[in-house]
This record gives C-alpha cells, sequence and structure tokens, in this order.
C-alpha cells in the first residue's frame, strides 16, 4: 500500500445492501413464518432454498459447540444482505431483512473465523418491495451491514495468514508464494479500514520503501515477499535507484518465524480490532459521505500503487490486489446507489456512467487473467495495458468523484 492515510474512508460501503434489504423489527416478519436454520459444525441446513419478496425472518438454532454467525449474501456471494452474529452453543437467534428478488447465498460460520460452511443457494421470487422507514434508520442499518462485511473478511483473513505464515516459516517456499496474493485480498478489499488504525496498517503492508522513508521497522507481507522472491541480481528497489541486493541479506529460520508470527499477531489485533465498541463507534461517526469516498479511495489506492507495479514489487502479483480493491470500491458504489437513484434523472445517468466504468475496468483485467485462475504477472503487462487501465481508471474517477455530492444534494 502507500502511505496514504484514507481517514475519511472508513465507513466505505457503509450503507451495505439498501440495494438489497433493510433490516426491520421480527414483529413486521412475513405472514409464511420464518424459516429454520441450524447451524452445526460442517453444516448450515435451512428449512426452504427459496422464499418470496419482501420481510424474510430466519430463525438460527446453534448446534455446533462453538460460537457461530448467520449470513445471508448476495449473488456476487461478497456483499452482506444480513447476518446476525454471536450466537452461543445451544442458543438461538433470529435475522430479518427485507429481501428483493434474486438469488443469493446462506452461510453459517462455526467459530467466527473462515470461509464458513454449508454454502447454500437462495432464491427470493416475485416483485420488488420497498424499502420503509426513516432515512436515518436506514443509513444506521446499512452502517451496521457494512460493519459485518468488514467482520467476515477479517476474519477470512485470519486462517489464509495462518497457513501462508506457516508456509513461510517452514520455508515451503512454493506454496507460501502461491499464497500470498490470495491472502491478501481479503485486506485489499477493506484496505480504508485498516489504514485508519495508526501503526497496525504500517506493520502489516508496508513497503519497504516506505518503513525505510519513516524510520519504521519494516515487518508484514511485504517484507515476507522479499523473502519469497529473492531480489535478481540487477534489480532495483522500490525507489527505482537503489540496487536491491544492497545490505540485503535473506531471512533466517528464526527471522522467518520472528516475521511470520509477527503477521498473525498483528492481523489476530485487526480481527479484534473490528469486533471492538471502537470499531462501531469510528463507522458511527461517518456516513454516507464515507461510504462514497471508500469507493473512491480504493480506486486511488489502484492508481497510485497497483497499476504503476510499485506494491507488489518482488512478486509482481499487483493484479490481484487491483482486483480485490476494484471489488472492493464496486461494492462501496452498488451500497450507495440507491440514494443516488433517488435523485431523479441526474442520479439515474450517474450510475449509468459508473455501472459502465466499472464494466470496462473489470473486462479489462479479465483480459489478464482472473484471481481464481490467476493473474499474469505484472512484468508481462505492456505499455499499451498499462495506458488502458490508467485510461480506464480515469474514465471512472470521473463519475465517482460526483458521488458524494449528489447523495448529499
Amino acid at each position: 500500500m502507500t502511505p496514504t492515510r484514507l481517514l475519511a474512508a472508513t465507513a466505505v460501503a457503509g450503507v451495505a445492501a439498501l440495494v438489497l434489504s433493510g433490516c426491520v423489527a421480527k414483529t413486521d416478519a412475513a405472514a409464511s413464518g420464518a424459516l429454520s436454520v441450524t447451524s452445526t459444525a460442517d453444516g448450515c441446513a435451512v428449512s426452504s432454498a427459496s422464499a418470496p419478496s419482501g420481510t424474510l425472518a430466519f430463525d438460527v438454532s446453534n448446534k455446533s459447540d462453538q460460537t457461530t454467525e448467520f449470513y445471508l449474501l448476495a449473488s456476487d456471494g461478497l456483499r452482506i444482505v444480513g447476518e446476525v452474529e454471536n450466537i452461543a452453543p445451544g442458543a438461538s437467534r433470529s435475522l430479518t431483512v427485507v429481501a428483493q428478488p434474486g438469488e443469493y447465498y446462506t452461510l453459517c460460520k462455526p467459530g467466527m473465523v473462515g470461509d464458513g460452511v454449508g454454502r447454500a443457494t437462495f432464491s427470493v421470487t416475485g416483485e420488488a418491495v420497498a424499502v420503509d422507514g426513516p432515512d436515518a434508520e436506514l443509513k444506521q442499518q446499512a452502517v451496521d451491514l457494512y460493519a459485518a462485511f468488514v467482520k467476515d473478511q477479517v476474519g477470512r483473513l485470519i486462517p489464509a495468514v495462518q497457513t501462508f505464515a506457516d508456509a513461510y516459516e517452514t520455508g515451503d517456499d512454493a506454496a507460501a508464494r502461491e499464497q500470498f496474493p490470495r491472502a491478501r485480498a481479503y485486506y485489499e478489499r477493506i484496505e480504508p479500514i485498516a489504514e485508519a488504525l495508526g501503526d497496525l496498517d504500517p506493520r502489516i503492508d508496508y513497503r519497504e520503501v516506505d518503513a525505510v522513508a519513516e524510520q519504521l521497522d519494516w515487518t508484514g507481507f511485504h517484507r515476507v515477499e522479499k523473502d519469497l522472491w529473492v531480489p535478481a541480481q540487477d534489480a532495483l528497489n522500490a525507489d527505482g535507484e537503489t540496487p536491491a541486493w544492497t545490505d540485503w541479506v535473506p531471512s533466517t529460520p528464526a527471522e522467518r518465524a520472528t516475521y511470520g508470527d509477527k503477521l498473525i499477531a498483528d492481523t489476530q489485533e485487526l480481527y479484534e480490532y473490528v469486533h471492538s465498541d471502537a470499531f462501531t463507534q469510528a463507522l458511527d461517526a461517518q456516513g454516507v459521505a464515507g461510504i462514497s469516498n471508500g469507493a473512491i479511495a480504493l480506486l486511488d489506492e489502484v492508481a497510485t500503487g497497483k497499476i504503476s507495479g510499485e506494491e507488489d514489487w518482488w512478486s509482481g502479483t499487483d493484479l490481484y490486489d487491483f482486483a480485490a480493491n476494484v471489488e472492493g470500491s464496486k461494492m462501496a458504489f452498488s451500497l450507495v446507489r440507491d440514494f443516488v437513484e433517488s435523485k431523479g434523472d441526474k442520479g439515474a445517468e450517474l450510475v449509468s456512467r459508473i455501472d459502465a466504468g466499472y464494466a470496462d475496468l473489470e473486462a479489462s483485467l479479465a483480459a489478464h487473467g482472473s484471481a481464481e485462475a490467476g493473474f499474469v504477472p505484472y512484468a508481462q503487462l505492456t505499455e499499451a495495458d498499462k495506458r488502458q487501465f490508467t485510461d480506464l481508471i480515469n474514465a471512472l474517477a470521473e463519475p465517482l468523484s460526483q458521488l458524494t455530492v449528489t447523495i448529499l444534494e
């Protein structure tokens, strides 16, 4: 990452699912009755795989021996439409949402970390329904849903970092190199949150040149990265001037253990923060402006770091970070688009331009691979490829820059 502080983006994507849902009181639940959910150690059984649009209630019973969570996810498997957490073993809790027609996923997460279990498709049929409620209440409910998204991403980051660090510490460099960009994706989607946390982000994600410039101990993902991709004899550091081998000595096994354990501890600290009252208060202090600014901030992260190839200097895995940042930015926009569209023709036109911008950028990325199948190394991009990315980012950044003022009109 770059050292730019993005405090204004702390609530990126804070209206997490107004496009799809709004939380309402359980007493308003559909007359058809609640859907039952049984969460076990390895399953997440929902009483029905479909329901009519409108107010849906899910009664979740935890039959596992770990505290669990239940999620209703949007069709992309990323956006959280609704969630209920901290369901103790043997306990039950309810989730009520207003669900629009479409395809969703249900998922349980015993232990409240990792990818979860029992992921299954869930269909909502019927006509679109209006989301009722005071504007301020809807915004607060959306901020709460964004908090759930952040907790989900950090919860998945924890085991990914553990696996990555274990491979690095034991010298299984091939496995660690494969896991490096995939573990980072969880972090990159919520990067503005971490960047608002003082020295935590520098400890996790500073580049060498930034740590040196600020006279900080260099730790985190990129310190490990340099061990895994040993600099070539003729390579330069990220400053473009200093030979990469200057004063460079590969880490000993003991040093690897120190760096790996430090990364695990720092991501655990991030996990603890996003489950704290301080995190909730920080999100509450932001508003819709913070949400729209967050979409812009993540795109700026691409423009200032990823597109230049300076982020993952040794590994050349910048396109993975690029894709994750764009994904986070697009999600943030999708979560505020209802507010934009409510502004009439002007809002509808802005939404159309932004949709087109994301589609063009995603298509250009897809020409070079995918997060699932793998992206080409950054060094394989031609200057024409880089110019195309830059032009597409600039084309999208212009309408995105109008989000905040449009929403607040």
